[in-house]
């Protein structure tokens, strides 16, 4: 029975919602965009020619969007953002987005 606790604890630890600072760029480039080298062009190009969209943390961690309709549209792609969501693994359910 401690197991099965465990078990449901540790998934719903990895599942709460919560936010973070970063960058939406691009699969292709991802943390390259990140930073000091933020490049908008680049990443909203990317991502109109078929690049999934990626969060990229202030610390650099990428993780895949799992719903990129939920991103905002294009104002929000290669600029510094807060993102409400819930990350699963290495991918993020976005709630929402604001830019900073």
């Amino acid at each position: 029975m401690k197991k099965v606790t465990l078990v449901f604890s540790l998934f719903a630890m990895s599942t709460f919602a919560a936010s973070w600072e970063g960058v939406i760029s691009d699969a292709k480039c991802a943390e390259k965009h990140a930073g000091e080298k933020l490049n908008t062009s680049c990443v909203r190009s990317c991502v109109k020619g078929g690049a999934a969209p990626v969060f990229v943390t202030k610390d650099g961690k990428v993780l895949k969007i799992h719903n990129p309709d939920g991103l905002g549209g294009e104002e929000n792609l290669g600029v510094r953002v807060k993102v409400d969501g819930k990350v699963d693994g290495d991918s993020l359910h976005v709630d929402s987005v604001t830019k900073l």
